[in-house]
Protein backbone atom coordinates (compact mmCIF):
# COMPACT_ATOMS: atom_id res chain seq x y z
CA UNK A 1 0.00 0.00 0.00
CA UNK A 2 1.09 3.38 -1.03
CA UNK A 3 1.78 6.01 1.89
CA UNK A 4 -0.83 8.47 2.33
CA UNK A 5 -0.68 11.44 0.05
CA UNK A 6 -2.73 14.51 -0.88
CA UNK A 7 -6.72 13.34 -1.77
CA UNK A 8 -7.11 13.63 -5.82
CA UNK A 9 -10.06 16.20 -6.27
CA UNK A 10 -13.48 14.28 -6.58
CA UNK A 11 -15.84 15.10 -10.14
CA UNK A 12 -18.64 12.10 -10.20
CA UNK A 13 -19.56 13.92 -13.67
CA UNK A 14 -15.99 11.63 -14.83
CA UNK A 15 -17.57 8.55 -13.57
CA UNK A 16 -21.36 9.04 -14.49
CA UNK A 17 -22.20 5.91 -17.39
CA UNK A 18 -20.46 3.60 -14.28
CA UNK A 19 -22.70 5.93 -11.79
CA UNK A 20 -25.70 5.60 -13.68
CA UNK A 21 -25.85 1.75 -13.96
CA UNK A 22 -23.52 0.27 -11.20
CA UNK A 23 -24.49 2.62 -7.89
CA UNK A 24 -27.25 1.14 -6.18
CA UNK A 25 -30.79 2.95 -5.28
CA UNK A 26 -32.85 2.96 -2.20
CA UNK A 27 -34.57 -0.81 -1.74
CA UNK A 28 -38.09 -0.75 -1.57
CA UNK A 29 -37.66 -0.85 2.44
CA UNK A 30 -36.18 2.23 2.80
CA UNK A 31 -39.79 3.81 0.86
CA UNK A 32 -42.36 1.37 2.65
CA UNK A 33 -39.90 2.98 6.53
CA UNK A 34 -40.21 6.39 5.87
CA UNK A 35 -44.06 5.92 4.21
CA UNK A 36 -44.64 3.75 7.53
CA UNK A 37 -42.59 6.81 9.82
CA UNK A 38 -45.53 9.68 8.26
CA UNK A 39 -42.12 11.23 7.11
CA UNK A 40 -42.88 11.30 3.22
CA UNK A 41 -46.35 11.05 1.31
CA UNK A 42 -47.46 11.21 -1.90
CA UNK A 43 -47.76 14.48 -3.19
CA UNK A 44 -45.42 16.36 -1.61
CA UNK A 45 -43.23 18.81 -3.40
CA UNK A 46 -39.36 17.46 -2.63
CA UNK A 47 -36.33 19.41 -3.78
CA UNK A 48 -33.56 16.60 -4.53
CA UNK A 49 -30.24 18.67 -3.73
CA UNK A 50 -27.38 16.23 -4.88
CA UNK A 51 -29.35 13.99 -6.98
CA UNK A 52 -26.24 12.46 -9.12
CA UNK A 53 -27.79 10.37 -11.56
CA UNK A 54 -30.84 11.13 -9.79
CA UNK A 55 -31.66 7.95 -7.82
CA UNK A 56 -33.70 8.61 -5.35
CA UNK A 57 -35.57 11.73 -7.58
CA UNK A 58 -36.69 8.93 -9.61
CA UNK A 59 -37.68 6.52 -6.71
CA UNK A 60 -39.93 9.23 -5.33
CA UNK A 61 -41.24 10.42 -8.44
CA UNK A 62 -42.25 6.84 -9.23
CA UNK A 63 -44.15 7.08 -5.97
CA UNK A 64 -46.45 9.94 -6.74
CA UNK A 65 -44.25 13.10 -5.63
CA UNK A 66 -43.41 16.02 -7.10
CA UNK A 67 -39.92 16.51 -7.87
CA UNK A 68 -37.25 18.99 -8.60
CA UNK A 69 -33.16 17.14 -8.72
CA UNK A 70 -30.54 18.97 -8.16
CA UNK A 71 -26.45 18.75 -8.95
CA UNK A 72 -23.43 20.95 -9.96
CA UNK A 73 -22.79 18.24 -12.39
CA UNK A 74 -23.93 18.69 -15.65
CA UNK A 75 -22.34 15.50 -16.71
CA UNK A 76 -25.19 13.44 -13.62
CA UNK A 77 -27.76 15.66 -14.55
CA UNK A 78 -28.21 14.29 -18.43
CA UNK A 79 -27.64 11.08 -17.28
CA UNK A 80 -30.84 11.69 -14.65
CA UNK A 81 -32.50 13.48 -17.63
CA UNK A 82 -32.04 10.54 -19.81
CA UNK A 83 -33.38 8.04 -17.12
CA UNK A 84 -36.11 10.29 -16.24
CA UNK A 85 -37.74 9.86 -20.26
CA UNK A 86 -36.86 6.69 -19.96
CA UNK A 87 -38.79 5.82 -17.22
CA UNK A 88 -42.11 8.72 -18.58
CA UNK A 89 -41.16 11.05 -15.16
CA UNK A 90 -41.89 14.31 -15.75
CA UNK A 91 -38.55 15.33 -13.49
CA UNK A 92 -36.70 18.61 -13.83
CA UNK A 93 -33.23 18.23 -13.12
CA UNK A 94 -31.61 21.99 -12.58
CA UNK A 95 -28.09 22.75 -12.00
CA UNK A 96 -27.00 23.87 -8.53
CA UNK A 97 -25.84 23.33 -5.42
CA UNK A 98 -26.88 22.39 -1.97
CA UNK A 99 -25.19 25.28 -0.01
CA UNK A 100 -27.12 27.92 -3.04
CA UNK A 101 -29.51 26.50 -4.88
CA UNK A 102 -31.55 29.63 -6.66
CA UNK A 103 -34.94 28.62 -5.70
CA UNK A 104 -37.52 30.31 -4.18
CA UNK A 105 -37.88 30.28 -0.62
CA UNK A 106 -40.71 28.41 0.94
CA UNK A 107 -41.29 26.24 -1.72
CA UNK A 108 -40.85 22.66 -0.77
CA UNK A 109 -42.47 20.12 1.76
CA UNK A 110 -39.47 18.13 2.04
CA UNK A 111 -35.64 18.58 0.81
CA UNK A 112 -33.58 15.15 0.70
CA UNK A 113 -29.83 14.74 0.31
CA UNK A 114 -29.13 11.01 -1.14
CA UNK A 115 -25.28 9.40 0.13
CA UNK A 116 -24.14 12.63 -0.60
CA UNK A 117 -23.85 15.66 2.47
CA UNK A 118 -20.23 14.91 3.49
CA UNK A 119 -19.40 16.63 0.07
CA UNK A 120 -21.57 19.73 1.28
CA UNK A 121 -20.38 22.83 3.53
CA UNK A 122 -22.86 21.44 6.19
CA UNK A 123 -23.92 24.66 7.53
CA UNK A 124 -24.92 26.56 4.82
CA UNK A 125 -26.69 23.45 3.13
CA UNK A 126 -28.75 23.15 6.54
CA UNK A 127 -29.41 26.96 6.12
CA UNK A 128 -30.52 26.57 2.25
CA UNK A 129 -33.05 23.97 3.41
CA UNK A 130 -34.96 26.26 5.87
CA UNK A 131 -35.06 28.89 3.25
CA UNK A 132 -36.41 26.82 0.87
CA UNK A 133 -38.09 24.98 2.88
CA UNK A 134 -42.44 25.45 3.93
CA UNK A 135 -42.92 26.07 7.59
CA UNK A 136 -43.25 22.25 8.72
CA UNK A 137 -41.28 20.59 6.46
CA UNK A 138 -38.85 18.55 6.59
CA UNK A 139 -34.80 18.17 5.81
CA UNK A 140 -33.57 14.52 5.07
CA UNK A 141 -30.63 13.10 4.75
CA UNK A 142 -30.27 9.34 3.94
CA UNK A 143 -27.64 6.91 3.01
CA UNK A 144 -27.17 3.60 1.43
CA UNK A 145 -23.82 2.41 2.13
CA UNK A 146 -21.68 -0.90 1.95
CA UNK A 147 -20.07 -2.64 5.45
CA UNK A 148 -16.89 -3.03 4.95
CA UNK A 149 -16.42 -5.47 7.56
CA UNK A 150 -13.31 -7.70 8.81
CA UNK A 151 -12.36 -10.44 5.74
CA UNK A 152 -15.11 -8.90 3.43
CA UNK A 153 -15.08 -8.08 0.01
CA UNK A 154 -15.57 -4.49 0.26
CA UNK A 155 -12.78 -4.49 3.09
CA UNK A 156 -10.86 -6.28 0.93
CA UNK A 157 -12.05 -3.92 -1.99
CA UNK A 158 -11.08 -0.75 0.04
CA UNK A 159 -7.57 -2.19 0.41
CA UNK A 160 -6.93 -2.13 -3.65
CA UNK A 161 -8.13 1.42 -3.61
CA UNK A 162 -5.95 2.54 -1.50
CA UNK A 163 -3.09 0.91 -2.90
CA UNK A 164 -4.16 2.82 -6.61
CA UNK A 165 -5.29 6.34 -4.30
CA UNK A 166 -3.45 6.34 -1.12
CA UNK A 167 -5.05 9.52 -0.07
CA UNK A 168 -8.48 8.53 -0.67
CA UNK A 169 -10.15 9.05 2.88
CA UNK A 170 -13.26 7.45 2.72
CA UNK A 171 -12.23 3.80 3.64
CA UNK A 172 -13.58 1.87 6.66
CA UNK A 173 -16.75 3.69 6.91
CA UNK A 174 -19.83 2.54 9.35
CA UNK A 175 -22.40 3.53 7.62
CA UNK A 176 -23.45 5.48 10.66
CA UNK A 177 -23.03 9.51 10.42
CA UNK A 178 -23.47 11.31 13.84
CA UNK A 179 -22.20 14.07 11.84
CA UNK A 180 -25.71 14.29 9.87
CA UNK A 181 -27.34 14.28 13.44
CA UNK A 182 -25.28 17.56 14.49
CA UNK A 183 -25.91 19.31 11.51
CA UNK A 184 -29.45 19.14 12.08
CA UNK A 185 -29.33 19.76 15.65
CA UNK A 186 -27.38 22.84 15.29
CA UNK A 187 -29.43 24.11 12.33
CA UNK A 188 -31.89 24.46 14.22
CA UNK A 189 -34.37 22.12 13.24
CA UNK A 190 -37.17 20.42 15.56
CA UNK A 191 -37.85 16.84 16.38
CA UNK A 192 -34.41 15.47 15.28
CA UNK A 193 -34.43 11.98 14.53
CA UNK A 194 -32.34 8.86 13.00
CA UNK A 195 -32.70 5.40 12.36
CA UNK A 196 -30.06 2.49 10.30
CA UNK A 197 -30.69 -0.94 9.63
CA UNK A 198 -28.81 -3.61 7.28
CA UNK A 199 -30.12 -5.25 3.79
CA UNK A 200 -28.08 -7.15 1.66
CA UNK A 201 -27.82 -6.76 -1.79
CA UNK A 202 -25.94 -9.69 -4.26
CA UNK A 203 -23.26 -8.75 -6.82
CA UNK A 204 -21.97 -10.09 -9.98
CA UNK A 205 -18.12 -9.93 -10.41
CA UNK A 206 -18.79 -7.37 -13.12
CA UNK A 207 -21.46 -5.03 -11.39
CA UNK A 208 -18.65 -4.93 -8.42
CA UNK A 209 -16.25 -3.98 -10.39
CA UNK A 210 -18.47 -1.44 -11.82
CA UNK A 211 -19.91 -0.36 -8.70
CA UNK A 212 -15.92 0.30 -7.57
CA UNK A 213 -15.21 2.48 -10.63
CA UNK A 214 -18.17 4.69 -9.76
CA UNK A 215 -16.16 5.37 -6.20
CA UNK A 216 -15.48 8.25 -5.05
CA UNK A 217 -11.39 7.13 -4.74
CA UNK A 218 -11.39 5.82 -8.19
CA UNK A 219 -13.54 6.55 -11.49
CA UNK A 220 -14.56 10.05 -9.92
CA UNK A 221 -10.86 10.84 -8.64
CA UNK A 222 -7.88 8.85 -11.28
CA UNK A 223 -6.99 9.52 -14.64
CA UNK A 224 -8.82 7.08 -16.80
CA UNK A 225 -5.29 4.66 -17.53
CA UNK A 226 -5.23 4.20 -13.25
CA UNK A 227 -8.90 3.47 -13.30
CA UNK A 228 -8.23 0.58 -16.01
CA UNK A 229 -5.32 -0.79 -13.75
CA UNK A 230 -6.98 -0.44 -10.44
CA UNK A 231 -10.20 -2.28 -12.47
CA UNK A 232 -7.97 -5.20 -13.71
CA UNK A 233 -6.27 -5.95 -10.19
CA UNK A 234 -9.88 -6.07 -8.63
CA UNK A 235 -10.97 -8.31 -11.10
CA UNK A 236 -8.12 -10.63 -10.72
CA UNK A 237 -8.55 -10.25 -6.71
CA UNK A 238 -12.06 -11.29 -7.03
CA UNK A 239 -11.06 -14.48 -8.88
CA UNK A 240 -8.85 -15.53 -6.51
CA UNK A 241 -9.69 -15.13 -3.25
CA UNK A 242 -13.95 -14.65 -4.20
CA UNK A 243 -15.26 -16.75 -6.91
CA UNK A 244 -18.73 -17.14 -6.52
CA UNK A 245 -21.61 -14.69 -6.74
CA UNK A 246 -20.87 -11.56 -4.27
CA UNK A 247 -23.10 -10.76 -1.25
CA UNK A 248 -22.36 -7.57 0.41
CA UNK A 249 -24.59 -6.42 3.46
CA UNK A 250 -25.85 -2.64 3.39
CA UNK A 251 -26.24 -0.08 6.02
CA UNK A 252 -29.77 2.29 5.32
CA UNK A 253 -28.47 5.37 7.46
CA UNK A 254 -31.47 8.27 7.38
CA UNK A 255 -31.02 11.26 9.48
CA UNK A 256 -34.15 13.80 9.50
CA UNK A 257 -35.37 17.27 11.29
CA UNK A 258 -38.44 19.30 10.61
CA UNK A 259 -39.18 23.26 10.43
CA UNK A 260 -41.08 24.40 13.14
Amino acid sequence: MGTPEAPHPVDFGRTAADYDRYRLGFPDSFYERLTALGWIAPGLRVLDVGTGTGALALGLAARGYDVVGLDPSPDLLDVARRRAGELGLDVPFVEGTAEATGLEPASFDLVTAAHCWWWFDGPRAVAEARRVLKPGGRLLMANFSYLPTPDSVPEATERLVLAHNPGWTKAGESGIHEEQIRDLDAGGLLDVQSFSYVEPATFTHEAWRGRMRACSGVGAALPPADVEAFDRDLAAMLAERFPEELAIPHRVFVATGRMG
